[in-house]
């Protein structure tokens, strides 16, 4: 590992982790030895190749994780990469819990790692879900039958905002918790505004 590849925001993360430090350490070793450039965004180790993300070192409570930008792509032979929520459409992430599960599994990781340049370098990107490909709960459906302006003013909203709506009054399992939240934010949408506005 050459110190011209290490950034020292890195050591500061490292020095300052409460929680998987020596996880974080072996981690930072391997990634540095498939000749990535240290970065540090999101409040993390990130790992580029010409300026393109490829890996990012982050912890939870339950595990630390290799994340990968774009490991939907990868062929993730040995089935270990793991969607961390169902919205996530390019990273994937290998979990470890312990310094003895990533020593052991050194030379898969590299291999994923390798994989991950190749998928960079090739110029390969995830197809990212079209807004309308998410589907519009039948509650909200029933709203904009109610209220055609609703629909409207839905539709003129940012394809981002619409997902956020369709993602958020979705996520409940009873239908009457749809409801209330339709019922919540739709004066929101008929002023035009997003979910978080």
């Amino acid at each position: 590992m050459t110190n011209s590849r290490v950034n020292p925001k890195v050591d500061e993360f490292l020095s300052n982790a409460k929680k998987w430090q020596e996880e974080y350490s072996v981690l930072r070793n391997i990634v540095l030895d498939c000749e990535l450039t240290e970065d540090f965004k999101w409040m993390h180790p990130c790992y580029t190749l010409e300026n393109k993300n490829i890996v990012l070192i982050h912890g939870f409570k339950e595990y630390c994780a290799l994340l990968f930008h774009k490991g939907a792509l990868l062929k993730d032979a040995r089935g270990i990469l793991i969607q961390q929520t169902e919205n996530v459409q390019a990273a994937r992430q290998i979990r470890f819990t312990n310094v003895q599960e990533i020593v052991a599994m050194e030379t898969i990781i590299k291999d994923y790692i390798k994989e991950a340049i190749k998928v960079e370098k090739a110029g390969l990107e995830v197809s990212m879900k079209e807004h309308k490909e998410y589907i519009i709960p039948e509650e909200l459906q029933h709203k904009f039958n109610e209220i055609p302006a609703l629909k409207t003013a839905f539709e003129t909203l940012t394809p981002g905002r619409q997902r956020a709506y369709i993602l958020y009054f979705s996520q409940p399992k009873q239908s009457k918790t749809r409801v209330s939240r339709i019922e919540k934010y739709t004066q929101q949408i008929l002023d035009g505004k997003g979910l978080n506005d």
